[in-house]
């Protein structure tokens, strides 16, 4: 485990060697908090982006008047207001630190309010589109490594990063269930989410060809690249990319995209917004009612064609 940086000590990757208050936070969101590796990263962007903007030596001299000037910067470049937004949660993230710690008095960043933004809604195949995407076969090993992730990643909604980081102990067998997936998601949390039929079967056909490929360094890592590696975030999406345009799909699919319409699909067949939350491992319900949105328009369209009332001339 790494030790905190000390007050005058040496700072930590990406961090200012003076600034030890930014190392003293991103530690802090790195061990304490165990923010993923990605969002650490994001975070100390953000904190240098500010600093060298606002021209900041001390951030004990961080005034209102400064934070709001993050607003105006963002605008004269150009950036969208998740970005500005981004930028602003992250200081005062940050400041709240620093007045927990009694370097600040106050957070100055907490009068200052976001840009309002559109959220727009997420993009998601219909169940059409995602048995053709799907339907591919291929016995080699990358064909069954394939299949057996994004059935995975469809059947039980998980995020890209939660795939790549399945272990093989994490596929657990139950007698009364079927298989089962263990999964850790964001702050460390771990979550049960039953597998489906289609995800087992693709599972076991990629694991009779896994044993050829262990990984020395990192046995019990589920899905393996060609060079015995633990695949990364951006060898799955690029593996995505390869079969969407395979499959001639002719639209832009993420990872996420598959999260996002196993939610959806959920919903309209269950319409139990609970039990979608926690399978996809939100911690606030709010999170999840965007699929709601996403559920009405279905139902809407439904009650257009179905109800001689709500026919259009």
């Amino acid at each position: 485990m790494k030790t905190p940086p000390a007050i005058s000590g040496s700072a930590i990757d990406g961090v200012p060697q003076e600034d030890t208050w930014m190392a003293k936070y991103l530690y802090e969101c790195e061990v304490e908090r165990r923010l993923s590796a990605h969002t650490v990263k994001n975070y100390t962007r953000q904190l240098n982006s500010i600093r060298t903007s606002l021209n900041i030596v001390n951030w004990q001299d961080l005034t209102v008047e400064q934070c709001k000037r993050i607003l105006h910067i963002g605008h004269k470049r150009g950036l969208s207001a998740r970005s500005i937004n981004l930028q602003l949660t992250v200081l005062r993230s940050f400041c709240q630190f620093l007045v927990k710690h009694g370097y600040l008095p106050s957070n100055p960043v907490k009068s200052v309010h976001s840009v309002k933004q559109n959220k727009p809604l997420p993009k998601q195949l219909n169940v059409d589109e995602m048995s053709v995407l799907l339907d591919f076969k291929r016995n080699d090993f990358i064909g069954l490594r394939d299949k057996a992730m994004f059935e995975l990643m469809y059947g039980c909604g998980i995020r890209l990063s939660e795939l790549t980081g399945l272990n093989i102990g994490d596929v657990l067998d139950s007698t009364d269930d079927g298989r089962i997936l263990k999964v850790t998601g964001k702050g460390n949390k771990q979550r049960l989410i039953p597998i489906g039929r289609k995800a087992t079967a693709a599972l076991d056909n990629y694991m009779t060809l896994r044993g050829e490929c262990v990984d020395i360094d990192d046995p019990e890592a589920l899905f393996l690249s060609k060079q015995k590696r633990r695949l990364s975030n951006r060898q799955v999406a690029n593996r995505l990319d390869h079969w969407a345009k395979q499959q001639t799909l002719y639209q832009q699919i993420s990872p996420h995209t598959l999260r996002h319409s196993f939610a959806t699909h959920v919903l309209e067949s269950s319409n139990d917004l609970r039990g979608v939350q926690e399978l996809l491992g939100h911690a606030n319900l709010s999170t999840t009612q965007v699929y709601t949105h996403l559920n009405f328009q279905h139902l809407s369209d439904v009650y257009d064609k179905a109800h001689p009332r709500a026919k259009k001339k």
